[in-house]
């Protein structure tokens, strides 16, 4: 067991080897407790993809591919979209906490995480990523809904992101512009999920990261219409009536618990 323990330790500190070593003074991080290190390194690639990825998407959307595919009165000002920044960059070392404490857990064994994909085979392991999917998408359907319903945490916690409810307001860098807390909290049945069902390690913290991208996408307020992903054209909807589309990869969940609304169904019918 604790051998098997041994290579989770193992495959974290390489990653943070990777990063920590490809950035900073070795003076910096390397005399850092480990805990630390997966912090400091989890803090730094969350914020490069953050700020590389929606750059990137707003240069293609706004600027390359300009009136494509958004109308001119759809764009976002520089205002807003620096806001969005400042908002997502001040609650970025408090999200990066949470996949440092699941990598702590999982290192200790209090999880049905494994190291290796060859410890379970391919199979198993695809169909225990479609389990893990389900809850993940389940939890955070039903986490998004209660910021809502219940008043509290939507006035203290998820008004933060939903001062964005037009699409002139709304870009890939408010997909993480929230609360802290709140954050955290949609982020949460990551690692519940990690308890119940078990996961690849790599798999678990990629999926983590690629949340990042996922929810730069649902906020570009371009609706690319691949049934049955929640895609932008769906959370724009959520942004603008509060009430509707609460999922997070697919319309599913929505659709089971009667809150789901098609973008399709709200455009201009032609003549």
């Amino acid at each position: 067991m604790e051998d098997h323990l041994s290579l989770f330790v193992e495959e974290t500190t390489f990653y943070n080897r990777i990063v920590l070593g490809s950035l900073l003074p070795g003076r910096v991080w390397d005399s850092l407790p480990h805990f630390f290190q997966t912090w400091l390194r989890n803090f730094i690639g969350g914020s490069l993809l953050y700020l590389i990825s929606g750059f990137l998407w707003c240069f293609y959307i706004y600027y390359w591919k300009r009136n494509v595919y958004l109308p001119k009165d759809a764009i976002p000002s520089r205002k807003a979209i620096f806001l969005q920044i400042w908002v997502a960059m001040k609650a970025m070392p408090w999200y990066s906490a949470l996949p440092a404490v699941s990598e702590y857990m999982i290192e200790n064994g209090w999880t049905k995480s494994y190291p290796r994909i060859s410890d379970v085979g391919w199979l198993p392991y695809l169909m225990y990523l479609i389990i893990y999917l389900v809850i993940v998408e389940f939890g955070i359907y039903w986490m998004h809904r209660e910021l809502h319903d219940i008043k509290p945490l939507y006035k203290y916690l998820h008004a933060t992101h939903h001062i964005y409810n037009k699409q002139n307001t709304l870009s890939p860098f408010a997909g993480l512009a929230f609360h802290p807390l709140d954050g955290i909290l949609q982020a949460v049945p990551h690692v519940i999920a990690l308890f119940l069902v078990p996961m690849h390690f790599m798999t678990h913290i990629v999926l983590l990261f690629l949340e990042g991208i996922w929810t730069a996408n649902i906020h570009d307020c371009i609706h690319a219409n691949w049934w049955p992903v929640m895609g932008a054209g769906y959370h724009t909807i959520h942004h603008t009536t509060y009430r509707h589309n609460y999922g997070h990869y697919t319309i599913w969940m929505d659709w089971m618990f009667g809150t789901l609304r098609d973008p399709l169904d709200d455009a201009p019918k032609k003549m």
